[in-house]
């Protein structure tokens, strides 16, 4: 049997934002049956630790119902409150497949209550699939460039006019799919550091994630790209109400036009169950 706890991530309030399993201990089971256990929770991701490599606290294994990521942002946030909790730590350094992210946590009456996370800074290209993207969206244009972004997953963003836009989107989940595995299409609009967004993945086994802490970074960059926040600027982002999961992340990057520095996301999460599971 294998223990693991389940965390509510991108809320403070039990039973909304995203769901995580963290199993305690992944070095006895082999990459296939990660990803079935991944697949029998269906959840957005399932992680598994091992022992660090790298001078981290862990060592994470991050699996879709349909593939693993070597970095994503709601595990990381929900493994280091299961790590901070259990090790009353302020910070949790984790290592993934794409480096060490530490995640630093804030404490109240001894438990965590915030976390936050600096972000690989994603790089940024055009997407070349813009007509089919829209078409599968059930949008005419997109109010910014549409550009992928890359930290690890696949990010490409489409901009709204306005948040009811949003919320009214029915998109063509099998055309989206048809699009290429690994791929995140967000659709996001709002100003004033508040905006609303949603995240199709069906090529990773999800067809809409109630929160994206992956996707919050490279979402930040952009609107400081083109314009539509200032570098330094701390956001807002509300995701997951259509699916019944509401969340809020926060972004912020710093830098300038020339030059990204840093890429922040942070949240709250709340431990909801601890259990056991065999995965022999």
């Amino acid at each position: 049997m294998h223990a693991y706890t389940v965390v509510d991530v991108f809320t403070s309030t039990p039973l909304q934002g995203n769901q995580v399993a963290v199993f305690d201990h992944g070095s006895d089971l082999s990459d296939d049956v990660m990803q079935r256990a991944a697949r029998e929770l269906n959840l957005s991701e399932t992680v598994f630790l091992l022992p660090a490599q790298a001078g981290a606290d862990a060592r994470v294994r991050i699996f879709t119902p349909s593939a693993e990521l070597p970095f994503a942002g709601h595990p990381l946030i929900g493994t280091a409150f299961v790590l901070g909790a259990r090790w009353s730590a302020s910070l949790v350094r984790l290592e993934t497949g794409v480096g060490v992210i530490p995640v630093a946590l804030r404490h109240e009456a001894g438990e965590p209550v915030f976390g936050e996370m600096d972000q690989p800074i994603p790089t940024a290209e055009p997407f070349p699939r813009e007509r089919e993207l829209l078409t599968a969206i059930g949008v005419e244009r997109s109010e910014l460039p549409i550009e992928a972004y890359l930290n690890g997953p696949r990010h490409v963003y489409v901009a709204l006019g306005g948040e009811q836009a949003v919320a009214a989107l029915r998109p063509d989940i099998t055309a989206l799919e048809a699009l290429g595995d690994g791929l995140g299409i967000n659709c996001f609009a709002g100003a004033g550091g508040h905006f609303k967004t949603r995240m199709f993945a069906p090529g990773l086994g999800v067809p809409e994630d109630p929160a994206t802490g992956s996707a919050a970074g490279p979402l930040a960059v952009h609107l400081a790209r083109h314009g539509w926040t200032s570098y330094g600027e701390q956001i807002e982002i509300s995701q997951g109400a259509e699916i019944g999961r509401p969340s809020l992340l926060h972004a912020r990057v710093e830098g300038g036009e020339d030059r990204v520095e840093r890429v922040v996301v942070g949240g709250s999460a709340v431990i909801v169950a601890h259990g056991e599971y065999r995965l022999d």
